[in-house]
């Protein structure tokens, strides 16, 4: 009895994780979906769970636009000027946390908090003004530096709690060995933070990538506009949305970030759970 009492409630958690596997993947079917569909079948009143007929035009209308290429260029460079300079500096910040005391350090990590809390459009007004008054409005590099400022504190966070985990006896032997201080963080520390890395990359590039809200105050020209920028250039107010280049701009949108998800999935997937147990 126990046995088949087992069976059957391992059963039933298949059967409920199957449930939530599918209510998880049907936003990106019906994106699928609505990609390959006619505008007939899109703005009909009777959804269509098969793109029948199927068709490629939306697809095809996208990669014959320069302005895509030209949004996925500044999304691209941005995104990693955010990451390598995000993680270089978080990189030395999460080392002076974990492996110094200094006289306002307690602080220093509360702040790394405190500045979570604060709501991003709460500073939109001076960073518009500071970013206008170096003359970076529409530039790679002025996105560049308020997406820095904002990934910064987590990713320093996030890779303090894996410094943590690293045996700071490890540092001691190599400097016995006759490392210098700095020789011991690269030569020992730095490769063991290789899942912490991945997963912190991981969290700035879809910060940078994805977001909307920051770029739509700083950039106004057309020729800088990121990718969610230039998605919004499907919508008007005349003549309504156009669903199906919505649904494919997204698709092309998700593209690098599943390629760059099936390339770190298993150091992401260590690096994360790592670093929630440590720190």
């Amino acid at each position: 009895m126990a046995k088949k009492s087992s069976l059957t409630k391992r059963a039933s958690l298949n059967i409920l994780g199957v449930i939530f596997a599918l209510l998880w993947i049907f936003p990106i079917y019906w994106l699928l979906n609505s990609s390959f569909s006619t505008e007939d079948a899109l703005n009909s009143r009777t959804p269509s769970f098969f793109p029948a007929p199927f068709t490629a035009q939306h697809f095809q209308s996208i990669l014959a636009d320069p302005a895509f290429f030209s949004a996925l260029k500044m999304s691209f460079f941005t995104a990693i000027l955010v990451v390598v300079v995000a993680i270089v500096f978080a990189f030395f910040a999460a080392l002076a946390l974990s492996r110094f005391r200094f006289i306002g350090r307690r602080g220093l990590i509360l702040s790394v908090l405190v500045i979570q809390m604060v709501p991003a459009e709460a500073l939109f007004i001076s960073q518009y003004k500071m970013i206008d008054g170096w003359h970076l409005l529409n530039s790679i590099l002025g996105l560049s530096i308020l997406y820095i400022g904002a990934s910064l504190p987590f990713t320093i966070w996030m890779l303090k709690g894996f410094v943590d985990g690293v045996p700071v006896e490890l540092e001691e032997s190599a400097q016995i060995d006759g490392c210098s201080r700095m020789g011991a963080f690269f030569r020992v520390t730095f490769p063991l933070l290789g899942s912490g890395i991945v997963a912190s990359s991981i969290f700035s590039f879809l910060a940078a990538w994805n977001e909307y809200t920051l770029a739509l105050v700083l950039l106004s020209s057309n020729d800088t506009k990121t990718l969610p920028l230039w998605l919004q250039g499907f919508s008007t107010q005349m003549a309504g949305t156009d669903w199906g280049g919505v649904m494919a701009g997204s698709t092309l949108m998700a593209i690098p970030v599943i390629i760059l998800f099936v390339i770190v999935q298993k150091r992401m997937a260590t690096g994360m759970v790592a670093g929630a147990v440590k720190g």
